[in-house]
C-alpha cells in the first residue's frame, strides 16, 4: 500500500513474468506426473537419497513397461511380471493381484495417484508464499509477513491429511493413507518450485538494475551531448532587464 500506482499504460502482465509462470507450470505439471512415475519406476537415485519409493513392498517397473501399460497382458508374460502386494500406512495391504496388469488399475494406482495429488496440494502451498511478493525474496519478504495466508495453509494442508487418514473421506476419494517417507518424498517433489521461482526473480532484480542503469547512462549522455545555453544570450538578456528597470523608475520619478 505504500507504493504509487502503476502507470495506466503499464502492461498488467508482462512478458518476464508471463515467462515466469510458464516455467513454474512446467515445473508443476512435471513433479506431479513424475512422482506418479517415480512410484512404479523406483530410480535407484531416489533409493540413494532415502527417499525409496518401493519401501513399501511394491514390484517396481521398467520405463518401457509403465509407457506400455495398457499392452500389460502381452509384455507380462514374456518378461513374467508378478506384481507384489505392498503396504500402506496404518498396516493396510494392497493385492495381492488376481492379474499383474491389476497394478496399473484402479487399486494397483492408488497409491501413485496419492503421491500426486498431495504434491499438487503441497506444491500449491508452497507457490503462494512465492507470491507474497513479486520481484522480493522469501529471505526480504519472510512467510510470517502474512500470517493469513500461513493459516490458509494450515487449513488445507489438515484438510488434505484429512480425507487421506479418515478411512470414510480415504474411500470417497479414492486415496490411500501415506507414510512418513512418502510424505518426506512428496516435500521433495514439491519444495523445489521455490528454489525455482526464487531464482527467476533473482534473474528478474538483475535485469531491473541492468535496465535502470542503461536508462541513467543514457540519460548522462544525452545531458552532455545537449549545447549549453549561450552567455553572451544570457547577458544580453539581463542588461535589457536592468535598461527596461532604469526606464521604469525615471518615469517613477518625473
Amino acid at each position: 500500500m505504500t507504493k504509487p500506482p502503476r502507470p495506466a499504460d503499464d502492461d498488467l502482465i508482462t512478458p518476464w513474468l508471463l515467462a515466469r509462470w510458464l516455467a513454474v507450470g512446467a515445473y508443476v505439471g512435471a513433479a506431479t506426473v513424475g512422482i506418479f512415475a517415480a512410484w512404479y519406476v523406483s530410480p535407484p537415485w531416489l533409493a540413494s537419497l532415502g527417499l525409496d519409493p518401493a519401501a513399501d513392498g511394491h514390484t517396481p517397473v521398467s520405463w518401457h513397461q509403465l509407457r506400455h501399460w495398457s499392452t500389460c497382458g502381452e509384455w507380462a508374460k514374456a518378461d513374467g511380471f508378478a506384481p507384489a502386494p505392498f503396504r500402506l500406512a496404518g498396516g493396510g495391504i494392497v493385492g495381492p493381484f488376481a492379474s499383474p496388469c491389476d497394478v496399473f488399475g484402479a487399486a494397483g494406482k492408488a497409491k501413485a495417484s496419492t503421491l500426486s495429488l498431495s504434491v499438487l496440494v503441497a506444491i500449491e502451498m508452497f507457490n503462494a508464499l512465492n507470491a507474497l511478493s513479486e520481484d522480493c525474496s522469501l529471505l526480504s519478504v519472510p512467510p510470517w509477513a502474512n500470517p493469513w495466508l500461513l493459516a490458509a495453509m494450515g487449513v488445507s494442508f489438515g484438510l488434505h491429511a484429512l480425507i487421506l487418514y479418515v478411512p470414510p473421506l480415504a474411500r470417497m476419494f479414492a486415496v490411500v493413507p501415506l507414510s512418513r517417507p512418502e510424505v518426506a518424498l512428496v516435500l521433495a517433489f514439491a519444495a523445489p518450485v521455490i528454489l525455482i521461482d526464487e531464482c527467476l526473480k533473482g534473474v528478474g532484480r538483475w535485469r531491473w538494475r541492468q535496465s535502470r542503469a542503461a536508462a541513467k547512462a543514457e540519460a548522462e549522455a544525452e545531458a552532455l551531448a545537449s549545447p549549453p545555453a549561450s552567455p553572451a544570450r544570457g547577458r544580453g538578456r539581463a542588461g535589457a532587464g536592468a535598461a527596461g528597470g532604469a526606464r521604469r523608475r525615471v518615469k517613477a520619478v518625473a
